[in-house]
This record gives structure tokens, C-alpha cells and sequence, in this order.
């Protein structure tokens, strides 16, 4: 059994899909960042960055003890490897996948949240023109990495599916909201029109469905203090 950390954003989801796609069992722990779970002791002793997802493998191959894993990337790793499947493990095969999962992890999704983020702030914050332009033009540059990649080859990795893929994926599905129009890009289109209709995509999109909240229907001083605890964090002291 997996159990999932999890709150339905882009990052939880591109490991809800994965385990669909590989047909694990697995349970989902909610992790409500708006309610501020990310910062109870217990789970900062599963992922000191207090962030989502993170899974606790009470199965590892090998027995033992259980295995709990962090950040995205380095989950979808963990259980493409254990399980075999969506990650090569040739020299070739590998890095050319993994290569995408850098990619992902450094550019799609840091420019594209901070994209939304600025785009999500305008007109209440102060004059946000710069960031807003600055990463609209970025999540652009990077529409424009995948149609390229995407003109000659089924799938980021070549002829296969894989992790790269699914990890890619999810931070996609907003491209209104990042001010793009995926007409321009009809390779990157033809790709996400494909992956948007897998059985096991459509399911790992879907969970965690009935834990979303729509922050604008809140009470004013509710979404303030969600924005300061999301967006102003600082340290968290050193226990002792």
C-alpha cells in the first residue's frame, strides 16, 4: 500500500496519475495547504520543505522498513523504477527521460506557478505589470520548448510514454489562466489532446476532486490570511 500526501494541485497530480496508470493501490492523505497541515510536526518528519506530495511506501521492493519519498520528481522516480515501467533503465533510455524530469521540476513548474500567481495577484497587490509580463512571456518560451520538442516525436522522451510525460501534464491543463492559447502550438496541442484522454489520466486528474476549495467564494479575511501563509513564509526555526 502507498499513501499519498496530497492536496489537489498540479504537483499532487502528477503522481495520482502515475499510480493510476500503474494500477498501485493506494490511499490518499489530504494535506490541506490552505488549512496549513504542511506545517505540523509530523508531517515536516516526512518532507522538511513542507510541501506536497509525498508518499510512505510500506511495501518497498526488498522489504523493510517503509520508505517514505519527497518531492515530485523524485517520486515519480521511485515508483516508475519499483514497479518497472515508464522509465527505461538503458543508459540511453534513461537520461533521455530524465533529462524532461530536470526540465519539469526547474523550469515548467516554478515559471508556470509563478505565472498564475502574478496573473491570480493583478490589481490587488500594487502594480504587478512587470511579473505579470515577465513570466506570461516565460510560460510562452516554455509552450514553445514542448511544441518543439513535441514536431517530430510522439511523446517528450521519443516513441514511448513515460514519467515525462505524466509529469509535465498537469501544469498544462491551466494554459488559459497562464494567458496562453495552445493554437499557436499545434504539436505541444496535438500531445495534450492525447494525454488529456487516457483512462488512467482522466482518473488521476480527478481525485482529490472533492477536497478542492474555491479560495474566492471564502470570506476576505480568510483569503488573506491563506495568501500570507502561502505566499510569506520565512524560516521555520531549528527545533532545540
Amino acid at each position: 500500500m502507498i499513501d499519498v500526501h496530497f492536496w489537489p494541485t498540479p504537483n499532487g497530480k502528477k503522481v495520482t496519475i502515475l499510480l493510476e496508470e500503474l494500477c498501485i493501490e493506494y490511499r490518499i492523505v489530504p494535506v490541506n495547504i490552505g488549512r496549513g497541515d504542511q506545517f505540523e510536526k509530523a508531517f515536516l518528519k516526512l518532507n522538511p520543505n513542507h510541501r506536497m506530495p509525498v508518499i510512505v511506501d510500506h511495501a518497498p521492493k526488498g522489504g523493510g522498513a517503509p520508505i517514505s519519498v519527497f518531492e515530485s520528481g523524485a517520486i515519480m522516480m521511485y515508483l516508475a523504477e519499483k514497479e518497472g515501467r515508464f522509465w527505461p533503465q538503458d543508459l540511453r533510455g534513461k537520461y533521455e527521460v530524465t533529462q524532461w524530469i530536470m526540465w519539469q521540476m526547474a523550469n515548467q513548474g516554478p515559471k508556470l506557478g509563478e505565472c498564475g500567481h502574478f496573473r491570480r495577484l493583478e490589481g490587488r497587490e500594487g502594480d504587478q505589470s512587470y511579473a505579470i509580463r515577465r513570466f506570461t512571456d516565460e510560460a510562452h518560451r516554455l509552450y514553445g520548448v514542448l511544441n518543439n520538442r513535441l514536431y517530430d516525436r510522439p511523446y517528450l522522451a521519443g516513441d514511448e510514454y513515460t514519467i515525462a510525460d505524466m509529469i509535465a501534464y498537469p501544469w498544462t491543463v491551466n494554459w488559459q489562466g497562464q494567458g496562453q492559447d495552445i493554437n499557436e502550438f499545434k504539436h505541444f496541442r496535438r500531445w495534450f489532446e492525447e494525454i488529456g484522454k487516457r483512462p488512467a489520466v482522466i482518473r488521476g486528474m480527478a481525485v482529490g476532486k472533492d477536497l478542492s476549495i474555491d479560495t474566492a467564494k471564502l470570506p476576505p479575511e480568510e483569503q488573506a490570511r491563506i495568501r500570507k501563509m502561502l505566499y510569506n513564509q520565512r524560516a521555520i526555526p531549528a527545533p532545540g
